[in-house]
C-alpha cells in the first residue's frame, strides 16, 4: 500500500496534453548470445507490458518492440526486435523503458508518484511518531528516490541535532514509515526506528 496521498500531482511537464509516461522496466544483463536481456519490471502487469508486439520507449522517444518474453524468479527475460546478438544486448544495459499512460492508466496513478514529485520535499516528523519527536519537526530533504530490490528508498539529507551538519540517510518508502506524502504543500511525513537515519535515535 502507498503512503496516504494529500493532493494531486504536480505539473506534468511543459506539454500539458501530453501523456504521462510510466516506468515500464529496467533492462539488466544481457541474457546468452542471441539478444535477450534481463528486465526488472516496475509494472504491475508485466504479462500485458511484455507480450509479443507491444511497445516500449525511452524517455527520449526511441521505441522497442517485445518479440518474446519469459518470466524468471524476480525478472523477465525479454527479446526486442533488431536486438539480434549479444553485444546489442549489452549495449542496451541500464536503460528504463516506458509507456505513455492511458487516461484509465492517468487515474489509477492518482495514489502513485514519480521520483520527481517527491524530490526536493522536506521530511517531517509525523503525528504520534515513534520516537516521540515533535510533530512536524524538520528533519531534512528528499534529495533521491531509489529503487530498491523489494521496495523504493527515499534518500534524505538530514540536518543533524548537534551540530547542524548535513548527512545522508536512506528510508523504505513504505505506508509504516511514510505515512503521508504531501506533494502541495512540500513535505512527506516519516515515523522511522531508532537508528534509521542520522540524528534521529
Amino acid at each position: 500500500m502507498s503512503p496516504s496521498r494529500s493532493t494531486n500531482h504536480g505539473p506534468q511537464g511543459p506539454d500539458p496534453q501530453q501523456r504521462r509516461l510510466l516506468r515500464v522496466c529496467r533492462i539488466g544483463r544481457a541474457q546468452g548470445l542471441k539478444g535477450e536481456v534481463n528486465v526488472y519490471a516496475y509494472t504491475d502487469e508485466p504479462e500485458r507490458r511484455f507480450a509479443p508486439d507491444s511497445q516500449l520507449q525511452t524517455k527520449d522517444g526511441q521505441v522497442f518492440t517485445v518479440v518474446s518474453s519469459r518470466r524468471f524468479k524476480q525478472r523477465w527475460i525479454v527479446l526486442f526486435k533488431g536486438v539480434e546478438d549479444r553485444n546489442a544486448s549489452e549495449a542496451l544495459n541500464g536503460l528504463e523503458l516506458y509507456v505513455q499512460a492511458d487516461p484509465a492508466e492517468e487515474l489509477a496513478q492518482e495514489d502513485a508518484w514519480y521520483p520527481e514529485d517527491l524530490i526536493g520535499l522536506e521530511v517531517r516528523m509525523a503525528p504520534g511518531n515513534s520516537l516521540g519527536e515533535p510533530s512536524g519537526r524538520v528533519v531534512g530533504q528528499v534529495s533521491d528516490v531509489l529503487d530498491g530490490v523489494a521496495q523504493q528508498q527515499l534518500q534524505i539529507r538530514m540536518t543533524t541535532k548537534e551540530d547542524d551538519e548535513e548527512a545522508e540517510g536512506l528510508i523504505p518508502f513504505v505506508e509504516a514509515l511514510v505515512p503521508q506524502v504531501d506533494i502541495e504543500n512540500g513535505y512527506v511525513a516519516i515515523d522511522p526506528p531508532g537508528g534509521l537515519l542520522p540524528g534521529l535515535v
